[in-house]
């Protein structure tokens, strides 16, 4: 069991899994597990989280065994730390290795070569946006402190191999930045799903899968609605919260 500070606190979440996480900093949220359930399953592959945070989409995707080992990036040495402890309590330590790194300073000597997958919730706000007087964890974890969306398309393309796969969460209303920071780092949008929290709600997330050097043409599928009429959860948002898989 790793020794927790004052400031942190575990928390049960589904999976079987326990999560660490720092009071002070964002906790886990919808988007962490509709990014790990969105990726497709690769055994064999070597993936990339990053900005990590607390490793949470990181833990999902190794108890569900979807790649066979993932680098955590993490700029903030508090949350890296607590990167550590996860694995550590949930027995996935010689499947997740912690690097605290900023995401633009990566290179294939972290990794020990290229990769084929890399996934982010990236930080979704402009520097000049939001609350400057919450904590810095929060700030820099929800702001472009640490990189633009620009940057986290560009690392992630120096990292994976041709034709390796990009997988990110993001905010609609910035959908037409992330879309020219892709194509402006070769990695074209392959499947894209809006997220709604009901069936006449504007969407609040998009989930996007992008390739490396991968021809033009995407699908857009179906939305995913959240809350069934009635005001409970949807059954196809239950399934894929019971299962990590749309």
């Amino acid at each position: 069991m790793p020794v927790l500070s004052e400031n942190e606190s575990i928390t049960e979440i589904n999976e079987d899994l326990r999560l660490i996480q720092h009071r002070e900093g964002l906790t886990f949220g919808t988007d962490a597990y509709l990014l790990a359930a969105f990726m497709r399953e690769k055994k064999n592959a070597v993936a990339i989280d990053m900005g990590a945070g607390t490793g949470i989409i990181s833990l999902l995707c190794a108890t569900r065994d979807k790649f066979k080992k993932i680098f955590c990036v993490e700029v903030q040495q508090s949350f890296a730390d607590i990167i550590g402890k996860n694995a550590e309590l949930n027995g996935l330590s010689h499947k997740i290795e912690v690097l605290c790194r900023d995401v633009r300073d990566l290179t294939h000597r972290d990794t020990q070569g290229e990769v084929d997958v890399v996934f982010s919730n990236p930080p979704y706000m402009k520097t000049d946006s939001g609350k400057r007087n919450e904590a810095d964890e929060k700030y820099i974890a929800r702001h472009e402190v640490c990189g633009t969306i620009d940057d986290f398309c560009r690392s992630a393309t120096k990292m994976l191999r041709h034709g390796g796969l990009f997988y990110c969460v993001y905010r609609p209303d910035r959908l037409v930045d992330l879309i020219a920071a892709l194509r402006g780092a070769h990695l074209e949008p392959k499947r894209m799903t809006f997220v709604c929290a009901r069936a006449a709600s504007e969407p609040s997330m998009v989930l996007v899968e992008s390739k490396l050097g991968g021809a033009p043409g995407v699908r857009v599928t179906e939305p995913l609605i959240l809350t069934a009429p009635d005001g409970s959860q949807s059954e196809r948002a239950r399934q894929i919260y019971e299962n990590c898989n749309f």
